[in-house]
């Protein structure tokens, strides 16, 4: 089926021959503020329109182009592949050769000028008609759409083990206790079987013939206490993992204070300090002058910089430099923690915050699944950034303190 031609262009190729100097001029004059007017239009538009010719080389784009891949104006005539290297031109040549009704689609990540993921979708000019005059394509900026897609699909998996923990939580929980409980008691019987074999050491009459008691009822001891140690370690160990679960699904309302976020990054090393500095790791501390007081939960915000202090020590085997750095500009406040130890690779980076990954060996899996939800509630966002081989930096921002409403002044007239 054809493409429908325009009214006005219908006439004018029906009489073009008998139109006079005035006559053409009415018809440029007209052509030109239809191609002012669809200008406007494209400009207008969020999603990137852009037309390519036979041989790939772009011929037109709007102003959203520019803003998407970084497309500038008097860069016409270039190939679009310089640009837009992701797509498979070649599949798009096809469908325009080949011709018919058909529209392809195309998604895929852009890092110039900005980290985006757009969808393509692509249309010959000749519609239906088979050989090559250009393509038409539009860029659809998903970027926003895929991140709430993503944000749906976390909120899905966590209600999932809000369930989840609220019919296992307690089935744990109660054996946990039961465990402990006897685990004490045992504990009390080896302490008195130990009694007991002093008091046979200290009798001189029954000495000799108990000696071999003696000795079975000492190594029984040390064997019992050492496997004691072993149970009550793994049972604390239970006890942390379900108490990490239960704070990561079932968040605490937030205590909204101002306060200084240089104050609790302070009190955050004051507290760890010991710890980091006996790994052999040394501590620089890059706090700005005069920052800005914002509305925060000093407790759980405490909480977010432990756990991604701890983190970073973790990932420092052999020493290395912990950063903890905070700024300022008009979008919030931030605060920064970095490590120089291996870096996380790229096919882990989507997984960070997934529950129970973890890329050490001891690890739940949830601690940086708490971090993202204390952040999110605060409406504040993370930033990561690493690289093999030469660390990591996590960056919280927070947004600054709500402004109120300006009210309009009541002008007399």
């Amino acid at each position: 089926m054809a493409t429908p031609k325009s009214s006005f262009l219908d006439k004018v190729l029906g009489r073009i021959g008998r139109l006079d100097t005035e006559g053409l001029q009415t018809v440029v004059q007209r052509l030109a503020n239809e191609r002012s007017f669809l200008e406007t239009l494209f400009n207008t538009i969020e999603d990137g329109v852009l037309v390519v010719d036979e041989n790939g080389r772009v011929i037109y784009f709007n102003q959203a182009v520019t803003r998407l891949i970084g497309l500038q104006s008097g860069e016409e005539e270039l190939p679009i592949t310089k640009f837009l290297p992701e797509v498979d031109w070649q599949k798009i040549a096809r469908v325009d050769h080949t011709g018919g009704a058909r529209v392809t689609r195309h998604e895929f990540e852009v890092f110039y000028p900005r980290s985006r993921f757009l969808r393509l979708y692509a249309a010959p000019l000749d519609g239906e008609a088979t050989g090559s005059s250009g393509v038409a394509l539009i860029l659809h900026d998903a970027t926003e759409a895929r991140q709430k897609t993503f944000e749906a699909i976390e909120s899905e998996r966590v209600q999932a083990l809000t369930l989840l923990a609220a019919s296992v939580a307690h089935e744990i929980g109660n054996p946990l206790n039961a465990l402990h409980i006897h685990l004490q008691l045992m504990e009390r019987e080896v302490k008195k079987l130990k009694g007991a074999a002093a008091n046979e050491k200290s009798t001189a009459r029954s000495r000799a013939k108990n000696l071999s008691v003696e000795v079975d009822a000492a190594e029984v001891g040390k064997k019992l206490e050492q496997y004691l140690d072993v149970a009550k370690g793994e049972i604390h160990r239970l006890d942390y993992i379900v108490t990490q679960f239960l704070g990561a699904i079932r968040p605490s309302p937030l205590q909204l204070k101002m306060a200084s976020l240089n104050e609790i990054v302070e009190k955050t090393l004051d507290l760890l300090r010991p710890e980091i500095e006996n790994r052999g790791i040394a501590i620089k501390s890059k706090l700005a002058r005069a920052l800005t007081a914002t509305p925060i939960d000093a407790t759980q915000l405490q909480q977010v910089l432990v756990n991604l202090v701890k983190n970073a020590a973790q990932a420092m085997t052999t020493g290395g430099t912990l950063t903890m750095q905070t700024g300022e500009n008009n979008d919030g406040v931030w605060v920064s923690v970095t490590d120089t130890g291996g870096g996380i690779p790229q096919e882990q980076l989507n997984r960070i915050f997934e529950p129970f990954y973890t890329t050490k060996k001891k690890g739940t899996g949830l601690g940086l699944m708490i971090v993202q939800r204390i952040v999110r509630a605060h409406n504040g966002r993370i930033e990561l950034e690493s690289h093999v081989g030469k660390g990591t930096t996590f960056r919280v921002w927070l947004p600054l303190h709500e402004r109120k409403p300006r009210l309009l002044e009541n002008k007399k007239t």
